[in-house]
């Protein structure tokens, strides 16, 4: 079967309540959206209600109390609470695949992190500094992270270092996973966007990192499962590439995003009077109903393209498959970066169309257009590095060192 055919999409049998339960967490954070970007951060209420909901365990090994949740239902529920709230959508990603690296730790580790009803926050950028304690067995981490996504209210934070581990004949890419007691939170978190998430820079200075608490990223990319073996064996991160799952959700969230400012702005063109136009009912005027055709169909292209995304993971899951050709691994890339792209531009330009009524933060329109500019920003899906590592690998080269 190649990659490309048609996928039956596999539903969790649970899924009309999970949607419900990400619906509720929208409507909850967009009730406080307007103080949440004051404060530059979501309401606790709200990740409380992310918590109530146990999306963070979705993902988990069913040892652990996850269930195989399929890819669609996982990319709906952001999609879902993206609708609403951006932030919370991205709160919301977060706190579902932050569960799913403890999977790759060594017994002793995953049991520890999993035997608590805390919430995990990661920054996969390699710029801590490791040494290797005398004791012979773990490390010493310092260094700051900026964009520390879901700190505030998480207990344990992976923070990425590359470091020449004692069993390995090179440096490699790892993950040192540190108490929240242990670090020092900088509160300077004040972005155009996603300000809901209070990703605020974090800071630790020679902390020791025990050997059970280094999730094994390069190993993972690699293809590796956990230290002990395949304690499950159909556990679902057991068989696809685990990157290409992680950064599944950014798309869910640009297109549930562009979903709300469609509609919207669907509503206010069937509303909307032109006053300096002899007031004249913009419905009417070929030149919106052209706009609101033209945008339908970009938005329908992106989806297609973002369930295609989860197409291929469904198959990678179906098939054991956990590490792709670079062609494909850089084409994954471009998906993401394309639907970025093109989501922060259409909704850019849905805003400009509306005009300055569209301009008041009461409307939220200009919430959604400032949070998918911040979200096209990341790293890991960035248009340009995107296209060059898929245009590279189409021509017989090396695509991205790192997505």
């Amino acid at each position: 079967m190649s990659t490309n055919s048609v996928v039956i999409p596999k539903k969790s049998p649970n899924r009309e309540q999970l949607l419900q339960k990400a619906q509720e967490i929208g409507e909850l954070a967009e009730k406080h959206a307007l103080q949440a970007d004051i404060d530059a951060k979501l309401p606790d209420i709200v990740v409380d209600k992310i918590k109530e909901a146990e999306f963070h365990k979705l993902h988990r090994p069913k040892a652990y109390g996850g269930q195989d949740l399929d890819f669609y239902t996982f990319g709906d529920i952001i999609r879902t609470v993206a609708n609403y709230n951006i932030s919370a959508a991205w709160i919301t990603y977060f706190a579902i695949i932050h569960e799913t690296w403890p999977a790759f730790l060594p017994e002793q580790g995953r049991e520890a992190l999993y035997n608590t009803d805390a919430l995990l926050a990661d920054v996969f950028a390699p710029v801590g500094k490791v040494t290797d304690d005398p004791d012979g067995k773990g490390y010493r981490l310092s260094g700051q992270w900026n964009f520390c996504s879901g700190v505030l209210w998480s207990d344990w934070i992976a923070l990425g270092a590359i470091h020449k581990m004692r069993d390995a004949s090179e440096p490699e890419l790892n993950m040192f996973i540190v108490h929240k007691n242990d670090v020092e939170v900088i509160d300077n978190w004040n972005p155009i966007g996603l300000r809901g998430t209070g990703s605020n820079p974090v800071k630790v200075d020679n902390v020791y990192v025990p050997e059970k608490y280094v999730f094994r990223l390069k190993q993972v990319v690699g293809g590796a499962i956990a230290p002990d073996g395949n304690y499950e064996e159909d556990y679902l991160l057991f068989n696809v590439p685990y990157l290409v799952y992680f950064l599944s959700g950014f798309p869910q969230i640009c297109i549930g995003g562009l979903e709300r400012l469609v509609n919207d702005f669907e509503e206010k063109t069937k509303n909307r009077v032109r006053i300096y136009n002899k007031n004249a009912n913009e419905k009417d005027g070929s030149s919106a109903q052209h706009t609101l055709g033209e945008f339908k169909m970009q938005l329908k292209t992106l989806q297609a393209v973002g369930k295609e995304y989860m197409d291929k993971l469904t198959y990678y899951q179906e098939n054991g498959i956990r590490v792709i050709e670079e062609e494909e691994r850089e084409q994954l890339f471009a998906m993401r970066g394309h639907i970025s792209k093109t989501s922060s531009e259409l909704a850019t330009r849905i805003l400009v169309t509306l005009g300055g009524n569209a301009l008041n933060k009461e409307g939220h329109s200009e919430r959604f257009v400032r949070d998918l500019i911040a979200v096209a920003a990341h790293p890991t899906h960035l248009y340009d590095d995107a296209m060059v590592g898929y245009g590279k690998t189409i021509l017989g080269y090396d695509g991205h060192p790192m997505w």
